[in-house]
């Protein structure tokens, strides 16, 4: 039984910030102010995750350089990991680097085989700036490091190199939104 409100239920739903926007290639800065701007924000991110059937998504995504992410995603057991940080660190990743399909809300419709740690640990912070500790597996530590990369300025394919690389960006390049960019 859940309690409290939905998720996002209260958010707008925003525009997404798509590849070639200098916001997803630069760093995002620490959010300093705990309150009801940022608790709207995380809500607008839930909003706009879900409207886009994401299981993930930070707030440069969504036009905000700040460093808060949301995600309802599961893990290879498929158990469901749902939930926000803020300020977060990526404190460790161990196991096996496994290659597995990725994408991304910021490239829609496409993906390509892309590394991760088979386990990664975050810490940050919660809405209201309760410490929070987040560990996943799986596809779940796929999401973590994914969206940590976001607020690292990076995208899953500055991750790739040669032909997966060239593929991604030749086929973002044939969309409507990639020839957008391009202009």
């Amino acid at each position: 039984m859940r309690h409290g409100p939905i998720p996002g239920s209260s958010g707008h739903v925003r525009p997404l910030t798509l590849l070639g926007d200098p916001l997803l290639a630069a760093p995002a800065r620490e959010a300093t102010g705990f309150g009801p701007p940022l608790a709207r924000l995380v809500e607008d991110l839930f909003a706009t995750m879900y409207a886009a059937r994401g299981v993930g998504l930070a707030a440069n995504q969504i036009g905000e350089g700040l460093r808060v992410f949301v995600y309802d995603c599961p893990d290879d057991e498929d158990r469901r990991h749902l939930g926000h940080l803020v300020n977060p660190r990526l404190v460790d990743v161990d196991g096996p680097a496994v290659r597995g399909p990725e994408g991304c809300l910021s490239l829609p419709g496409l993906e390509a085989g892309t590394e991760r740690f088979d386990h990664a640990v975050l810490e940050g912070l919660d809405v209201e700036g309760r410490p929070r500790r987040v560990s996943g597996t799986g596809f779940f530590a796929r999401c973590l490091q994914h969206e940590y990369d976001h607020l690292e300025g990076r995208l899953y394919v500055d991750r790739l190199e040669g032909w997966r690389r060239r593929r991604v960006l030749r086929r973002a390049g044939r969309t409507e939104w990639g020839r957008a960019a391009a202009t």
